[in-house]
């Protein structure tokens, strides 16, 4: 057990060890550390003082290293699979928290947060494979007949094995020697048979493990972090794990081996806070619909911006001529209202296009509903992700989105969805929200907490750099700055929220806001008010004509 006073151990087959956050938590929820074969929660001692200044940390014994016990002995060694060791490990986490696994325990929470994504805000990995051993089309990786290698040496010399995984372990790190020495101190005993079964399983797990679809289908945030001299998870892997999921973001430490956690747990430590501070911003997209779908009904009604952006987009599109000979009734010319909302310029594009197949898609299943019943048009309405689209290869000519694409975290995804969808030559015209979008309300509650109130939007030319490199080509993008007027603070947050575009960000509070600091932030926007007596709300406006060039 790690000697510190503030430790708890909880009642488990499993030890877990509590560290309370001794500074400003970044997050609410708990940091939860899960080591690798050949070691236990110690290896995180470097790491902790580094990590407790921003965080509730946990940590947590694999079964059978450390203080933890063997899984239950109702099952025996050879039939517990992975899914006994996930459940034993699930059965100790908090409701919800943030997965860090090293190694080993980084292949174990990118399964638990595969599976279980609900339950976890974020991922983080060091040093951890998609496949720790190689396997066919995955090649960075150990190669088999050396992981069968180490796997004999293990059942016939397990101490000399475990001496020389730990060299392997240090190196070409910038700090190997006293890497070598700090390891083979903390961790210099191995179990003997047969009391060596769960280190045997261990390293069974570590051949078994193929998380390759789990890191393509995952959806929680994640952060993966590589040695750029590691001797057991070639580096390379890193471009290998993006290249399965592009949302996924990847780092490589120069000068380090396999335990980053002991050779550069500053640096380390700074990345792994620097994600999660990140992670505030992170739009939860349930709640995106949620807040959309309540506020249909109100939605027109203070929708000014949206009418005036919209509109002029509206008057950017380009004109058809219907008699084209590829406008025929086999191939009629499709256009989507990507986030149509409540239909309104769904239905401007009818007028505009009225030989045309028009569809509505939107994430929120209400503002579909509203429009289906309000609007007295022919089409189609889908609920569907703008980073998901829930349409054919190459089946659309135009796709209009006004105000909508601010709700998409992943540009790169996104851009690749509008690419697969468009027909070559097809046209992408859109508006969204720039980095400016609402400065005073985010600096004034900036001067009264550190939590997240405004959604956080992008730099222009990051839009325009992204979609360039998916393969679109513009005819058009600016940006347009709208100032508008407010009577106060109140008259602002209530067309926010009757739009339903108020917060919902990750890193909001949760908990009701107090009258001092509600006064506190009025108090502060106050210095933005102007000789006519206006509170004004900047608005940067994004404007894009791009047709598809691949």
């Amino acid at each position: 057990m790690i000697a510190t006073a503030a430790n708890k151990v909880l009642p488990s087959p499993l030890a877990v060890y509590d560290y309370p956050c001794q500074g400003n938590k970044i997050q609410p929820e708990p940091l939860v550390l899960l080591h690798g074969w050949g070691s236990d929660s110690r290896i995180w001692q470097t790491l902790l003082p580094e990590l407790t200044q921003h965080l509730h940390v946990m940590a947590i014994d694999l079964p059978g290293f450390g203080q933890s016990l063997p899984l239950g002995q109702d099952v025996p060694l050879d039939k517990q699979g992975i899914e006994h060791y996930l459940d034993a490990i699930g059965a100790v986490l908090p409701a919800r928290c943030t997965l860090l696994g090293w190694s080993l325990g980084g292949m174990l929470a990118t399964m638990l947060t595969s599976r279980y994504p609900e339950r976890f805000n974020s991922l983080i990995t060091i040093a951890s494979n998609g496949c720790f051993v190689q396997q066919p089309n995955w090649s960075c990786a150990m190669p088999a007949q050396t992981f069968d290698a180490f796997f004999e040496l293990f059942q016939q010399q397990p101490a000399l094995c475990l001496k020389r995984f730990h060299g392997l372990q240090c190196r070409g790190d910038k700090m190997e020697r006293p890497l070598l020495k700090t390891l083979r101190e903390t961790f210099n005993h191995v179990p003997e048979a047969p009391d060596d079964s769960c280190w045997r399983r261990g390293l069974e797990l570590l051949s078994e493990i193929d998380n390759r679809k789990a890191l393509q289908s995952l959806k929680v945030r994640g952060l993966h972090i590589y040695g750029d001299t590691d001797q057991l998870v070639p580096v390379a892997a890193a471009c290998d794990i993006k290249a399965l999921n592009h949302s996924q973001q990847v780092e490589i430490l120069e000068n380090t081996a396999h335990v980053p956690q002991l050779s550069c747990p500053e640096q380390l430590a700074s990345k792994i806070c620097a994600f999660l501070r990140e992670g505030r911003y992170h739009l939860d997209k349930q709640r995106v619909a949620d807040s959309f779908s309540r506020a249909a009904s109100s939605y027109d009604s203070v929708a000014r911006l949206q009418r005036q952006v919209g509109q002029r987009l509206i008057e950017a599109l380009p004109d058809i001529d219907p008699s084209l000979e590829q406008l025929d009734q086999c191939d009629a010319f499709k256009i989507i209202d990507l986030g149509c909302g409540t239909g309104y310029f769904t239905e401007q594009l009818a007028k505009k296009y009225p030989f045309a197949d028009i569809t509505g898609i939107d994430l929120a299943l209400g503002m579909l509903d509203f429009a289906s019943s309000e609007r007295d048009m022919p089409a189609t309405w889908l609920c569907g992700d703008a980073e998901d689209i829930p349409l054919a290869d190459n089946s659309v000519d135009l796709i209009f989105s006004n105000l909508a694409f601010q709700w998409c975290e992943q540009l790169p995804v996104l851009a690749s969805e509008i690419v697969r969808v468009l027909k070559p030559g097809g046209v992408i015209a859109f508006t969204s929200l720039g980095q400016k979008t609402l400065f005073e309300l985010r600096e004034s509650w900036a001067a009264v907490d550190d939590y997240v109130h405004v959604n956080r939007f992008l730099e222009a030319n990051h839009w325009q750099d992204v979609f360039t490199k998916a393969g679109m080509v513009f005819q058009n993008f600016e940006t347009d700055t709208c100032l508008l007027p407010y009577r106060d603070l109140r008259h602002l947050t209530s067309e926010l929220k009757g739009l339903g575009a108020h917060n919902v960000n990750v890193g909001q509070n949760r908990g009701l806001t107090g009258r001092e600091h509600i006064r506190k932030l009025v108090s502060v926007y106050e210095k933005y008010r102007n000789p006519q007596g206006e509170l004004p709300a900047t608005w940067e406006v994004i404007y894009g004509v791009a047709h598809c060039n691949v």
